[in-house]
Parts: C-alpha cells; structure tokens; sequence
C-alpha cells in the first residue's frame, strides 16, 4: 500500500491537464429501454435551460426496468469530451459514441466482458466497465479516437465476493485507482493500476451502511454517500488504505444514494431518493465536508421524483438531476456559495431511465 500511495502522489504532481472537451453543452442520458436502448442528447445555453437535440439509438438493449438500474455511472463522456460511453445492460456490450458537437455518431458496440454492465469509466483513453451480473467483476478497455475498444488482456477481476451489489466504478482524478462502491457489503474496493491493468484488490469497510454514489474532489478525496442513514462520508488514501476523514454526516433526508462533486472541487451533493431532494456538502481544503443548510435540505426536486444521476454544465454552473420516478431532469443554477435556483425542469421521460453526462 506504501508503493500504491506513492504512486498516487507522483501522478498528482505530475497530472496533466486533458485536451479541450468538443465545442458545445450538452447533457446525455439513456433510455434503458429493453427493446431499443436510446441516448438522449439536450443542449443547454447560457440560461441553462434544456432543449432536445436528438435521440441516437445504442444498437443494444436495456433492460427496461421501472427507476433504471440502481447505479451510478451508466453514461459517460471520455474526458477530452470526444466519446460517449452507455451500457446496454440487457445486451451485455458498451456503445460508444463519438461527439460531434450535439450530434453522436455510434461507433460501435463492444461486449463487456462480463454480464449486465451498470457503470463505466474513462481515463486517458482506458476505459473499464462494472458488470454486475453472475459473480461480478471488471473489465478493461483501451479507445481510439475513432471510438474503437479494444480488450486489456488479463485485465478482468472479481469484486470481493459473490452477490455483492456493486453499483459504481470510477477512476480517481489521476487515473492511478480503480473504485467501485460494494452496496451490499458496505465494502469501498480499490486497485492500483499498473499500466493498463488493475493490480491486487485492497478492500476498506465503509463507515456507514449500504454505501452508494461516490465521487473525487480536486485532492483526491473519496466523497460517498450513504443510503442507510441518509448521510456522506469523506475519506483520505494512507498507508492502510481509505482513512475516515468525516463520517457518516447525515442529511436529515431520505437515501442518499448518488452524489457528485463540483468541477472546483468545493461542494458535494447527494440526490435523497427517498424524498426526493438534493442535500449540499461544502467540502474543505482537508477532505471535511459539512451541511450547506441546517436541516440538510439544499434543493427539492418533488415528492416521488426518485433522484439519481447528476451532472454539471459549463464547468459547474449549472446542475442537471435526472429523476426517474417521475421521468424527469430538474435543471438547478449552483451558486458560488453552493446553493442552488430551479430554473426548470424537462418532462416525458421513461421511468426507465439511468445515467447522466453533462459538459
């Protein structure tokens, strides 16, 4: 875990900022419909406010299930912006898209190397998939720019057992580590990456039950949320593995269970399904995060909306919460204090829906 660390901290100083994302705002979300799986493109302006640019076809297949697939990370945009990745959790494959501004281009479909793919992410072009089905596992990829995937050989591994409930994988912001969130097992899973392959599996407890969205902030701090409890913990990487910075700081709400942090780096929020609000955490220089609002109610989506994926437009100005138990996307302006302004709301999306990218 010393060697694991120390390369943690070369590849910080070292870090290289990414390429210019593709010209355009954009926010990407999947139908996960189990007969034709869609992704719907919506561009936004300078107001914020979504309009629908278009529907693109995965090639594959969803599953079609009532509130999406219980994960975090079913859509993702590589991070110069120039691909698209979606699960096609009903036909075991990852399509990828290439971005042309509020156009997608299907590149092709690519099996997942395992079944029922539910997250996915991308670093530097290598890309790796948390199929949830059977025993679980992981699965690594290396993109061109044309959208092509090709296998990592060697590159697949078993979660920390069977039956596990994994719901999130996601690179750390240097691409040094590999995490995924084991629901049932209040288990935090990390792999260094050697090279394109993930190296020994270390596994931490969470500090609170039924751990579920997680997210960095810019010093590589661990932000989860915790469903159990309605709360987040933050976490720093030592020699022992994840240390508990802020445990368990409870929202006062109902199921935290996705949870994502501003491009800057300075707030955290959770999508409270249960009651259908988003909770804020300010995040501090050390990891600490604590409530923006005494009672932990930072903004309301609607009762029964069922809140999950969130993602940020033009570079943390606006956020974009998608809800699929009304099947809709709340749209919120972030204010530099973290609090937050409806300005509108998109309607008539199925109940199905999962995963949201947004640039």
């Amino acid at each position: 875990m010393q060697a694991f660390k120390m390369a943690l901290s070369l590849a910080a100083l070292g870090a290289v900022l990414a390429s210019a994302a593709a010209d355009g705002n954009a926010v990407y979300i999947e139908t996960n419909d189990a007969s034709n799986n869609q992704v719907l493109v919506y561009t936004h302006g300078g107001n914020g406010v979504l309009s629908l640019a278009g529907s693109y076809s995965t090639g594959g297949l969803g599953t079609g299930a009532a509130q999406g697939l219980g994960s975090q990370g079913a859509v993702t945009l590589s991070e110069d912006g120039r691909l698209l990745f979606a699960v096609d959790a009903g036909s075991n494959d990852i399509a990828v898209f290439r971005v042309d501004g509020p156009h997608l281009h299907l590149a092709g479909n690519f099996p997942s190397g395992g079944t029922k793919p539910i997250s996915v992410t991308e670093s530097r072009r290598l890309v790796y998939v948390l199929d949830a089905g059977g025993d679980g596992n992981i699965a690594g990829f290396r993109s061109d720019e044309h959208g092509n995937l090709e296998p990592v050989t060697l590159s697949s591994r078993p979660l920390s057992g069977a039956g596990v409930a994994a719901v999130q994988i996601q690179f750390d912001p240097w691409g040094d580590a590999l995490v995924v969130m084991e629901k049932g097992t209040n288990t935090i899973d990390t792999w260094p990456m050697f090279g394109d392959r993930p190296g020994f599996l270390y596994t931490n407890p969470s500090n609170g039950a039924a751990p579920f969205g997680f997210d960095f902030d810019n010093r590589g701090h661990l932000i989860v949320s915790e469903a159990a409890a309605s709360a987040a913990s933050s976490y720093q990487l030592g020699q022992a593995g994840w240390s508990v910075i802020s445990g368990s700081v409870a929202n006062n709400q109902a199921a935290a269970c996705w949870l994502t942090v501003t491009p800057n780096g300075k707030y955290a929020y959770t999508a409270n399904a249960g009651n259908g609000t988003l909770s804020g955490y300010a995040i501090g220089h050390d990891g600490s995060i604590s409530l923006l609002t005494a009672g932990g109610l930072t903004a309301t989506v609607g009762a029964g909306s069922h809140p999950v994926d969130m993602g940020f437009g033009s570079e943390g100005e606006f956020l974009y919460v998608l809800a699929n138990g009304n099947g809709t996307i709340a749209e919120f302006r972030v204010h530099p204090d973290g609090s937050l302004t409806s300005i509108g709301t998109v309607t008539g999306l199925p109940i199905s829906v999962q995963g949201l990218a947004a640039r």
